[in-house]
């Protein structure tokens, strides 16, 4: 049994190949329950009560995805994960106690969150959402076609695929995740054409049991790091109903 007074190391126990999962939950039976269930499949769970000890734990701790509730008593769970995304890609499932909230859970999703859930939610439907979240972002990126310059050029950018490396205008290099290197790959695979989500779904190689949202999460945290202003974008741009386009042109170098 996980008690909010312990000390909650479970984490530096688990096993190389356990998955290990931050809950940022103030209720001591919900942080119990899932801890439990998740024991019995192979996820060490960390309980967090509030901000200063999900901060303490994310510091310490190699985490595979947070799971974060938005109501921490008097404190706003959208601060904490709009904190975590700005230095962190760390996937993220938000909850919420009341369907009135849902705003919040948007607010979320746009902040960067991966997916949430609305209380009662059940166990075994949280432990599959972890999982998918996890496939999809341990999946490897699609290869690069076959080219005669493994190089590509657009809007000042420079990809090179051979390294993975993303490089800005201003000559600094880019991170990317995974799943944002996939896409950013099949947008130059395509540029100035509308890709639809099931398209860009298939170019990131991610099929199973994934809503269509979970590209528009992935189009917002691109978007952040290539467009001058993400609110009103001029590279990635939506196509209303039916996905987004690269409205650049593409040098192969």
């Amino acid at each position: 049994m996980i008690e909010p007074s312990l000390d909650r190391g479970h984490s530096r126990s688990a096993g190389p190949g356990t998955t290990r999962i931050l809950l940022i939950e103030d209720d001591a039976g919900m942080q119990r329950i899932v801890s439990e269930h998740f024991a019995d499949h192979d996820v060490a769970v960390t309980p967090a009560i509030n901000r200063s000890e999900a901060v303490k734990w994310l510091a310490e701790g190699a985490f595979d995805l947070v799971v974060l509730d938005l109501r921490l008593g008097s404190e706003n769970g959208l601060d904490l994960l709009r904190d975590l995304r700005a230095k962190s890609d760390l996937p993220v499932i938000i909850t919420t106690g009341h369907r009135r909230d849902e705003i919040d859970c948007v607010i979320g999703l746009e902040l960067g969150a991966d997916d949430y859930l609305v209380k009662p939610y059940g166990l075994r439907e949280l432990l599959a959402r972890v999982r998918v979240i996890l496939r999809r972002t341990k999946v490897a990126p699609a290869p690069a076609r076959a080219q005669d310059s493994h190089r590509s050029r657009f809007d000042g950018w420079v990809l090179d695929r051979r390294r993975r490396r993303l490089t800005g205008p201003t000559g600094a290099d880019v991170a990317l995740s995974k799943g944002e290197y996939a896409l950013l790959v099949a947008f130059l695979d395509a540029p100035q054409r509308p890709l639809s989500r099931e398209q860009l779904l298939q170019a990131t190689r991610v099929h199973e049991d994934v809503f269509d949202r979970s590209i528009d999460v992935q189009i917002l945290r691109l978007r952040r790091k290539l467009e001058v202003d993400p609110s009103a974008p001029r590279l990635i741009v939506t196509e209303r109903g039916i996905g987004y386009v690269l409205a650049t042109t593409v040098e192969r170098l």
